[in-house]
């Protein structure tokens, strides 16, 4: 009901009018401009509860509860109404005694909006009258650069990562054991995985090497990918990979309740407000140990966070938008994204565990579905966890070697950074 009061207050956001199209479904048409339409909501026609049989062990309501959003992944939104669906598991699965899918087409709006508007209908579990808190984003301390090196070195950088982001958008990864090269990938079944790690192991290396929690994730996902690839092909270690990095682009801290998202010149404001950087994955034959790859990362992230090629992107998609329609807009992003390996987003959850009427929610994660990637990988942090989830081309990854490959990679990490911790002492 609440998303619902945002209709026919403004046009669909900037980036959303390009997620519903002939090329990419991730609304209604107005001279070109894709416009929200104020509909009567009829809940029967947005709530799912599947049947399963009865009976059954846990790894048979597994299974099934995996077909079942591998299913939703691939399948469109129906036309003429609210683009939202819940969908309620009410069987036992080896994870929890239920599950409640909440599948959100992008256009509506992107992960800090649609993680915003979950939160606000629910309920601190320990205490309702508490609100929610949220782990800290502060960054680690970094040497003050002069004003001149750092704007130079910020345009030098700038000009590299459009012409690099140009070729990568003209030119796709080759294929390799994470990328299959297959078209309409959005339209064949995927495999959904995920893996739970501590968060007060991630910051320990973290502290350790002095660097953040997302440089010690994306190092730990590179290095088991690279692991991945030379386990199942070594030719493969040396191939050319680019993943794709999703930045918010709100000037924001923690979530904010919708109605704060809705007011005009709002600093979190409701809809999509992302763009992306290509992130090349280092290569295992390039780095000489497992910390190399956090500090790798760490490296690239820092070197394009002072960089303006991300928010160009934006722009240009504005201009193609302009000069164009959103069919080019929605072009050019299909097109960035398949000649991709892989794709990267992350949310940060809260602290405390949530309450959806009444009922204490053990663990979330989210997936992006209807994109022409066969690899995605998504982070989100939930009660000291850090939830990191896998949606794969079925019969193209192995799950099962790919999160055996992830866990050997963080035990690597995690025995380097003592060795590293011990020859600083």
């Amino acid at each position: 009901m609440e998303l619902e009061e945002l209709e026919g207050q403004e046009p669909v956001s900037p980036n959303g009018q390009y997620f519903s199209s002939n090329v990419i479904s991730l609304s209604v048409e107005n001279n070109g401009k894709k416009e929200w339409k104020r509909v009567e909501v009829k809940l029967e026609d947005h709530l799912y509860t599947p049947t399963f049989p009865s009976g059954l062990s846990l790894e048979s309501y597994d299974k099934y509860f995996d077909d079942y959003i591998s299913k939703l992944l691939t399948e469109r939104f129906p036309q003429g109404k609210p683009l939202w669906e819940i969908h309620i598991i009410s069987y036992p699965t080896s994870n929890a005694a239920a599950n409640v899918i909440f599948k959100f087409h992008h256009a509506l709006g992107d992960g800090y909006s649609l993680m915003g508007a979950l939160i606000s209908s629910m309920q601190r579990a320990d205490n309702p009258s508490l609100p929610l808190t949220f782990p800290s984003r502060k960054r680690s301390e970094s040497k003050r650069e002069n004003f001149v090196t750092k704007t130079f070195s910020g345009f030098c950088n700038t000009i590299s990562d459009l012409w690099s982001g140009t070729l990568k958008t003209m030119n796709e990864d080759v294929p390799t054991p994470i990328r299959s090269g297959n078209d309409a990938i959005e339209f064949r079944p995927a495999t959904v995985s995920t893996m739970t790690f501590s968060l007060d192991q991630i910051k320990s290396i973290k502290d350790k090497l002095g660097v953040t929690v997302n440089d010690v994730l994306t190092g730990m996902i590179f290095f088991g990918t690279r692991l991945y690839m030379q386990e199942m092909n070594q030719s493969s270690s040396k191939a050319d990979c680019t993943a794709m990095v999703l930045l918010n682009t709100r000037i924001m801290g923690d979530y904010v309740p919708i109605e704060e998202m809705i007011k005009p010149n709002s600093k979190a404001p409701w809809g999509n407000r992302f763009t992306f950087m290509h992130i090349p994955i280092p290569k295992l034959t390039e780095l000489s140990n497992a910390l190399d790859f956090i500090w790798n990362a760490r490296k690239i992230i820092k070197r394009k966070r002072n960089s303006f090629a991300a928010y160009f992107n934006s722009r240009l998609l504005e201009i193609v938008h302009k000069f164009g329609s959103h069919e080019a807009c929605g072009k050019y992003i299909h097109r960035t994204l398949k000649n991709s390996s892989m794709l990267i987003s992350n949310l940060i959850g809260p602290v405390e565990q949530m309450s959806l009427a009444n009922h204490p929610i053990k663990g979330l994660y989210f997936l992006v579905g209807g994109g022409p990637l066969g690899f995605e990988i998504t982070i989100v942090s939930y009660m000291g966890k850090v939830r990191v989830a896998f949606k794969m081309e079925k019969d193209v990854i192995d799950p099962q070697k790919l999160k055996s490959c992830m866990e050997s990679a963080l035990q690597m990490i995690l025995n380097d950074s003592h060795e590293h911790m011990s020859l600083n002492i």
